[in-house]
């Protein structure tokens, strides 16, 4: 007798409600490019990236290292008149010249790197 009530009962179904492609608006170049002209780059400029300059470079060993004191010279790979790297993240992005001015060091900056170059180290 149960099962005759389970089959005159009436089952509910889902109701079919049609379901509509999502329409985006497309940009404009007005949209996408500042009162200047220049392409917005508000997302990017508290960006914090590390910058640092390789003068050259040199393997040690450890025990040489803890030897190292006030007067230590280290011997690097490049000369003194070789312009020095200029890493971004760590990735070359120029080179320059050291500069002293007014007691402190700085670094002018003589070549850029090849976007093209630049590109492909990103792919590393």
């Amino acid at each position: 007798m149960a099962d005759d009530a389970i089959k005159n009962a009436e089952v509910e179904k889902p109701e079919r409600k049609e379901v509509q492609s999502a329409a985006f608006e497309n940009l404009t170049d007005t949209e996408t490019k500042s009162a200047g002209g220049e392409k917005k780059l508000d997302l990017l400029l508290d960006l914090d990236l590390t910058v640092s300059v390789e003068l050259g470079k040199t393997e040690m060993m450890i025990k040489d290292i803890l030897e190292l004191g006030r007067g230590s010279i280290i011997e690097f790979d490049k000369l003194v008149s070789e312009p020095v790297d200029i890493l971004v993240n760590g990735r070359k992005m120029a080179e320059g010249e050291v500069v002293v001015v007014d007691k402190h060091f700085g670094i002018r900056i003589t070549s850029l790197i090849d976007p093209s170059e630049r590109i492909k180290g990103l792919r590393k």
